[in-house]
């Protein structure tokens, strides 16, 4: 009995630890896209002013663990998820030696990127919906992986090499903005708008609006090893 209560033991105590430290890691690398994302709204917005001042760009913060850009029609949310969290064995970043040399870097913090239409949040149009842009993976020796939309663009994504700093997350940042602008608003076809109950009228300020393309996702191996890209 007693040799089990120490596996036991040991094994809370060595995921428990190792959590605490991702956790931490996380909260830096959000602090992090924080301070990168206010500096780089400060020079757009000094960019657009002497172009068009009515061009609003703009930072918000929500809470601790949530800060939206505000661009144009766009809406960028970032959130930071509290939990640690791991992936089934065929995940594609388990088959890298980089995580199988040390099972601590099988779990990850992560903080998503959503894309939503400005006008949602504002009208609190809550049946309109938001596009995952990018998840950002950190582990417990805050290295980084990033799952997202190939119009992202990132470069080589390889987490035993990339480590977080401000050059990576305003990056992260600038690639996320980018996709969204290039995600288009498509209107609806007019067979979804010929007929409407008077329940969508009164729920909605503007009942022909159109909805955004949304994004591709590409999480693949390029050959029967994992190079760890996105493509």
């Amino acid at each position: 009995m007693e040799d089990k209560l120490d596996i036991i033991f040991e094994g809370l105590r060595q995921k428990s630890t190792a959590k605490q430290a991702i956790f931490r890691n996380t909260q830096a690398a959000f602090e992090c896209l924080r301070t990168v994302t206010q500096e780089l709204v400060l020079e757009l917005t000094r960019r657009i002013s002497t172009v068009d001042s009515s061009v609003v760009i703009e930072y918000r913060p929500i809470n601790e663990f949530e800060f939206h850009i505000r661009f144009s029609g766009d809406l960028l949310v970032f959130v930071m998820h509290s939990n640690i969290i791991t992936f089934p064995d065929d995940f594609p970043l388990f088959g890298s030696r980089y995580v199988n040399d040390d099972f601590r870097r099988r779990f990850f913090g992560h903080i998503m990127a959503y894309n939503f239409m400005a006008d949602s949040i504002k009208y609190q149009r809550m049946n309109d919906p938001g596009y995952l842009v990018g998840r950002l993976l950190v582990n417990i020796e805050n290295h980084y992986y990033i799952e997202g939309a190939k119009q992202l663009e990132m470069p080589e994504n390889d987490m035993e090499h990339n480590v977080i700093n401000e050059d990576a997350m305003r990056l992260y940042v600038e690639s996320a903005m980018i996709a969204a602008v290039n995600n288009d608003l498509m209107a609806p076809s007019i067979q979804d708008i010929q007929k409407i109950t008077v329940k969508q009228k009164l729920e909605n300020q503007q009942v022909s609006r159109g909805s955004k393309v949304g994004f591709n996702f590409r999480n693949e191996q390029r050959h029967a090893g994992y190079d760890g890209l996105i493509y």
